[in-house]
C-alpha cells in the first residue's frame, strides 16, 4: 500500500503548480492532503476529484482556513470526521477513513507564534487532549496511519541550524517532548525515520526553498503493530507545490474495505 501526505497551503495553487498530476503518477492507494484552503462546496469541480478515487473533505469553520481531505482507491466502511474533542476540533482538521482493522488519518495541527500567547495555550491543548485519544485507541486491535503536518519538529536534525530555532514554537522543548512520549511511552512510529536516518531530510520551507530555513514537520505516524510493516518512504523535492514537499511512505499492507 501507497500513501502520500501532503501540505497544500491551498489546494487551489497547488492544483494548479501540478500537485495531482505528480501524485497520479506515483499510483498512490490513499492521498492525504492539509491545507485546503477551500470550503467543501468548491471543492466538487473535477480538477480536486481525480479519477479513480472516492474524496472525502473536512473544511474550517469559515472555509477559507486549514481543511483536509483523503482520496482513497477503495471504498472505506466509514469515514470520521473531528476528534470528538470539544475545543480542539476547532484549532486543528483531522478526518479518518476505516477499512479493515486499519484506519488511516488526515491531521492539521493548529500552528502557533510567540507573538499570540493564545495561539500557543490553544496549541498545547490540541496536542494534550490528542495525547489522550491516541492513548485510548492503541490500545484497541485497530492499527492506525496518522498522516499529517503537525507543527513540530522532533529532534535536532529534523531542523536546519536547530540551535537558532530552540525557542520557537515548532521546536519548544515541551513540543519536543510531547514527541518523545508518542515515539516512546505510546509506542507510536515516525514511520519515515524508520526507513530514513539521514540528517538533511526536510519537509518545510517557511520563507520558499532559498530562505535558509528548513524543518521536518510533516509525518505518517503509525501505531506500533505496524512498525515490521513499512518498507520505504521518500519526501519528493523536484518539484515546489507549496512551501511542503509531499511525504510517499509505502507498507506492507493489503489495504482491503471491512
Amino acid at each position: 500500500m501507497r500513501v502520500i501526505s501532503f501540505c497544500a497551503d491551498g489546494l487551489r495553487e497547488a492544483e494548479s503548480k501540478g500537485f495531482f498530476e505528480w501524485a497520479l503518477r506515483q499510483d498512490p492507494d490513499i492521498i492525504c492532503v492539509q491545507d485546503l484552503r477551500l470550503s467543501e462546496r468548491k471543492l466538487g469541480a473535477a480538477r480536486y476529484n481525480p479519477e479513480g478515487y472516492f474524496a472525502y473533505f473536512w473544511d474550517s469553520i469559515e472555509g477559507t482556513t486549514n481543511g483536509v481531505a483523503i482520496y482513497t482507491r477503495k471504498l472505506p466502511k466509514a469515514i470520521m470526521t473531528g476528534l470528538g474533542l470539544g475545543e480542539a476540533d476547532g484549532e486543528g482538521r483531522y478526518i479518518q477513513a476505516d477499512f479493515e482493522n486499519i484506519s488511516i488519518a488526515c491531521l492539521l495541527a493548529p500552528a502557533a507564534s510567540l507573538d499570540d500567547a493564545g495561539s500557543l495555550a490553544r496549541k498545547s491543548r490540541f496536542f494534550e487532549q490528542l495525547q489522550s485519544q491516541l492513548d485510548k485507541v492503541r490500545k484497541k486491535r485497530r492499527q492506525y496511519i496518522l498522516c499529517g503536518n503537525w507543527n513540530m519538529a522532533h529532534t535536532a536534525r529534523d531542523v536546519h541550524r536547530a540551535t537558532a530555532h530552540q525557542d520557537e514554537p515548532g521546536f519548544l522543548a515541551a513540543e519536543r517532548l510531547w514527541l518523545d512520549t508518542l515515539f516512546g511511552t505510546l509506542g507510536y512510529v515516525d514511520a519515515f525515520r524508520a526507513v530514513n536516518a539521514d540528517d538533511d531530510e526536510f519537509s518545510w520551507w517557511p520563507a520558499g526553498r532559498d530562505g535558509g530555513q528548513a524543518w521536518r514537520v510533516d509525518y505518517q505516524v503509525v501505531s506500533g503493530g505496524l512498525r515490521g510493516m513499512i518498507e520505504y518512504g521518500t519526501l519528493y523535492k523536484g518539484q515546489e507545490f507549496s512551501s511542503h514537499a509531499p511525504l510517499t511512505m509505502d507498507y506492507d499492507i493489503e489495504l482491503e474495505r471491512l
